[in-house]
């Protein structure tokens, strides 16, 4: 089942990772546009994640081991990295914070959308504010797409999501955007956001993607109807990015 998968979300993943955005970041106009939008998507990762810890994990009192223990183990040890990862000199925050840190160096203001993002507290409060006006439409399509994932609350959709639409991905896509920003207009310190990327890559390459698409894995088992609803979520995950990157994109030729 995983070589079907791959076999029919290939040309959508292909699709993505020749997305011209990519080779139009060329100022630190453009940085700082793609970087505003694309905040939602590191935000939304980590709504992905911790979703999939509560599915898969005891988040409640008293304790009681849930699951496969390891299911368990797999979305730990990626929070673990993702919420906490070590930035140098002892330190260590979540790659969402890492993010609006590498805005800040990029000269992007963040306390208004951190007022935003942190005002939000349910699900259902994220998906009602994607059918209004809030947000431009590139990012309210994508937040829809995976809040509606989440609330519907199977954990192997939820993977999907988070492997096919994140893990499995980032690797390739962040190495496209520093392609795109070597040599361009950028007339700022890159050092924050290059290192935000080169940890993805790092990581998401060797250690989270593999660990990802086991969790898929375990979670399918044999049954053809959870495989054919993640090849489902995976596609929607796959065309929703491509919909926000062309929102980007028109944004900065505009």
């Amino acid at each position: 089942m995983q070589a079907q998968l791959n076999e029919r979300i290939s040309l959508s993943r292909k699709r993505l990772l020749q997305h011209p955005l990519y080779k139009s970041i060329e100022t630190t106009a453009h940085l700082q546009t793609f970087m505003q939008s694309h905040i939602y998507a590191v935000w939304d990762f980590m709504s992905l994640l911790k979703a999939l810890q509560q599915q898969l994990t005891c988040t409640i009192l008293p304790w009681q081991p849930v699951g496969n223990p390891q299911l368990r183990y797999l979305i730990n040890e990626i929070v673990l990295a993702e919420e906490t990862d070590e930035i140098g000199e002892g330190q260590r925050m979540s790659h969402y914070e890492m993010y609006l840190d590498a805005m800040q160096a990029a000269g992007i203001e963040t306390s208004e959308l951190e007022s935003q993002i942190s005002s939000w507290k349910s699900v259902s409060q994220v998906l009602n504010l994607t059918q209004g006006s809030e947000l431009p439409e590139h990012i309210s399509q994508f937040l829809n797409t995976t809040f509606s994932v989440i609330q519907r609350g199977k954990s192997h959709e939820i993977a999907a999501a988070f492997t096919y639409g994140r893990e499995d991905l980032i690797p390739e896509m962040f190495t496209e955007i520093i392609g795109g920003l070597e040599g361009s207009g950028v007339d700022i310190d890159l050092s924050k956001i290059k290192y935000y990327f080169d940890r993805h890559i790092e990581l998401d390459g060797d250690e989270h993607g593999p660990m990802a698409h086991q969790m898929v894995a375990l979670l399918c088992g044999d049954d053809p109807v959870k495989w054919n609803e993640v090849i489902t979520v995976s596609q929607q995950a796959l065309e929703s990015r491509y919909q926000l990157f062309d929102g980007i994109l028109k944004e900065i030729k505009s």
